[in-house]
C-alpha cells in the first residue's frame, strides 16, 4: 500500500503531468507524420528524460507511447496513409467513413476505441504481471536462456516477409551486442583495435540509429521541399464525442474481444500493434454478420482496429515487468531508459521496485486519459499536422537525434557512431530486413550470454537445458515457431506461384 500511495504522489505531482501531455501531444504529433512512427518518437524522447527521476521518466515515454497509437489514425482517416504501421487496418473503413462526409465521426471512433483498449490492457497488465513474476523469480539461468532464445526467434518468425531475413537481422544485432567490455570479466573483444569500439555499441545510439535515422534517410528519397499531401479537412467537422462514444460501447464484444486480443499479440515479444491491427481487424469482419460491408466505412472495422493496437501497449509491458523480455522495438527503449537509471528489468522488478512498478500501472491510465482530453480538445490542430513538409521535418529530427546520441556519454565518437549505424539500417531497410529483430538481438544478446555462462559455470553439462522441464519445454517452442514460420511460408509461396 506504501509503494502504491508514494507512487501516486509522483505521478499526479504536477511537473510530472505537465511532461506527460507535454509527451502525448508529442506522440500524437509524431505518429500523424506518415513515415515517422511510434518507435521514432520514443528514441527522441529517451535522451530528454535522463534527467528525470526513473518513474518520471518512463511515466512520460509511456505518454508518448499511448498517444502516438493514437495519433496515426488522424492520417489513416483523412489521407488513407497509416500514420504508422500499426494503422494500417484504420485506413479500411475510417478513410472511406471520412470521404463518405464523416470525418469527425472517424476520427472520434478511433481516439474512445484507443481509450478503451488501453484502459483494458492495463487492467490485465495489473491482474497478469505480478503473479507471473513471481514464478519467473524462481526460475534460473537455463530458463533465462531458452526463455531469450524463444523470444528471439518469435522476433524474427513475425516481422518482415522473410524468415531467413528476420533471422539474419536477429543475429546481426546478437553480433553487435559482442563488441566492447565482455559482461562478464570486462575485458575488450571485437574491437579490431578500433578506439571508437572500445567501450562497445551503446544500446541507445544503436537503437536511434537503426530506426530514426535510417528513416530520415528513406524520407529524404522523395522530393526535397515538397509539401504532403493536403488532409481532408472540411470547413465544418463535427466530432460528436458523447454520441460517439455511446455507439463504441454499443459494440462491448467487438471492443472486448479486439482489445485481449491486442494484449495477447503485445504480450508475444515481437509482434506489436501492426499485427494486432490487422489480426483484431480480420476476427471483427469474421464475426460480423454483414462481413461484405467491411471496407464501405463501417464503425465495427475501426473500433477492432484501434482497439486492438492500443491494447497491445498494456500487453507488451507484460512480459517486461514479469519476465524481463521486452514485447516490443518501444518495450526494449523502456527497457533501457530502466537500465540506464541503474534499475535492472526482471522478476525481481515488482520486489525490488514496487513504486515503480505501481506507478506504470498508474502512467498507463493517467495517460489514456491524457490522450482522450488533449484529442477531443485539440484535433482539428493535429489535422494540419499531415502537411508539414519533408524540409521541416527532416533538419529538426535529425538535430534532435545528434544531440541524443552526444548526451548519452558526452562522447563525440558517439555521434559518429550513430552516422554509420543509422548508415547500416538504411542499406538494411532497403535490402528488406526487419529492423526490430536487430535491435532486440542488440537489447537481449548481453542477458542471453550473461545466463549462458551462469548456468555453465553452475553445471557445464549442456543437457541441463533439456533435463530442466520448464527451459526444454522454452527450447521446444522456439523449434516449434520456426517450423511453423517455415511451413507458412512455404505455403505462403506456393499459394502465390499458384496464383
Amino acid at each position: 500500500m506504501a509503494d502504491f500511495l508514494t507512487a501516486l504522489a509522483q505521478i499526479f505531482a504536477p511537473d510530472t503531468l505537465l511532461y506527460m501531455a507535454l509527451g502525448s501531444v508529442a506522440g500524437i504529433i509524431a505518429a500523424a507524420i506518415p513515415g515517422f512512427t511510434v518507435t521514432m518518437a520514443i528514441v527522441l524522447t529517451l535522451p530528454l528524460t535522463f534527467t528525470m527521476e526513473p518513474l518520471q521518466g518512463i511515466a512520460v515515454m509511456l505518454s508518448v507511447y499511448v498517444g502516438g497509437y493514437t495519433g496515426g489514425l488522424i492520417s489513416a482517416a483523412l489521407l488513407g496513409i497509416p500514420g504508422t504501421p500499426s494503422s494500417v487496418a484504420t485506413t479500411f473503413d475510417a478513410f472511406p467513413m471520412a470521404r463518405g462526409g464523416e470525418p469527425g465521426r472517424a476520427l472520434s471512433l478511433g481516439v474512445w476505441a484507443s481509450f478503451f483498449g488501453t484502459l483494458i490492457s492495463t487492467i490485465v497488465l495489473v491482474v497478469a504481471a505480478p503473479p507471473l513474476a513471481i514464478v519467473a523469480v524462481r526460475l534460473g539461468p537455463w530458463e533465462y536462456f531458452s526463455l531469450i532464445v524463444f523470444a528471439l526467434t518469435i522476433v524474427a518468425s513475425l516481422v518482415g516477409h522473410s524468415l531467413m531475413r528476420g533471422l539474419i537481422a536477429g543475429v546481426i544485432g546478437l553480433a553487435i551486442a559482442t563488441i566492447g567490455p565482455d559482461p562478464m570479466m570486462g575485458r575488450p573483444r571485437f574491437t579490431f583495435d578500433i578506439d571508437m569500439l572500445a567501450p562497445g555499441l551503446p544500446f541507445l545510439v544503436v537503437l536511434i540509429g537503426i530506426f530514426a535515422i535510417s528513416q530520415l534517410l528513406s524520407e529524404l528519397e522523395g522530393t526535397p521541399g515538397a509539401p504532403r499531401e493536403a488532409a481532408l479537412i472540411p470547413s465544418a467537422i463535427d466530432f460528436k464525442t458523447w454520441q460517439v462514444m455511446r455507439e463504441a460501447l454499443g459494440q462491448p464484444v467487438n471492443l472486448l474481444r479486439s482489445s485481449l486480443l491486442g494484449v495477447f499479440v503485445g504480450a508475444v515479444p515481437g509482434a506489436g500493434g501492426s499485427i494486432a491491427n490487422l489480426l483484431t481487424y480480420d476476427q471483427a469482419r469474421r464475426a460480423s454478420k454483414t462481413p461484405e460491408k467491411f471496407g464501405t466505412g463501417v464503425p465495427e472495422g475501426v473500433v477492432a482496429s484501434e482497439a486492438g493496437n492500443s491494447a497491445t501497449a498494456g500487453g507488451g509491458l507484460i512480459p517486461l515487468i514479469a519476465l524481463g523480455i521486452p514485447g516490443s522495438a518501444v518495450d526494449a527503449i523502456l527497457m533501457a531508459s530502466l537500465m540506464v537509471h541503474g534499475i535492472s528489468v526482471g522478476p525481481r522488478l515488482i520486489m525490488e521496485n514496487g513504486d515503480l512498478v505501481y506507478g506504470m500501472f498508474i502512467a498507463m491510465v493517467v495517460a489514456s486519459l491524457l490522450m482522450l482530453v488533449i484529442c477531443t480538445l485539440s484535433m482539428r490542430f493535429f489535422l494540419r499536422v499531415t502537411a508539414i513538409p519533408t524540409s521541416v521535418i527532416v533538419p529538426v529530427v535529425t538535430v534532435c537525434c545528434v544531440a541524443g546520441a552526444f548526451a548519452l556519454n558526452n562522447r563525440v565518437s558517439d555521434v559518429y557512431l550513430l552516422g554509420f549505424v543509422g548508415l547500416a539500417g538504411y542499406l538494411l531497410k532497403k535490402l528488406d530486413y526487419p529492423l526490430a529483430p536487430l535491435v532486440l538481438g542488440v537489447i537481449l544478446g548481453p542477458i542471453a550470454e550473461t545466463n549462458l555462462r551462469r548456468a555453465l559455470m553452475t553445471d557445464g553439462d549442456w543437457t541441463v537445458f533439456l533435463t530442466r522441464p520448464v527451459s526444454a519445454a522454452l527450447l521446444v517452442a522456439a523449434v516449434l515457431s520456426v517450423a511453423w514460420s517455415v511451413r507458412s511460408h512455404l505455403k505462403g509461396r506456393r499459394m502465390l506461384l499458384d496464383a
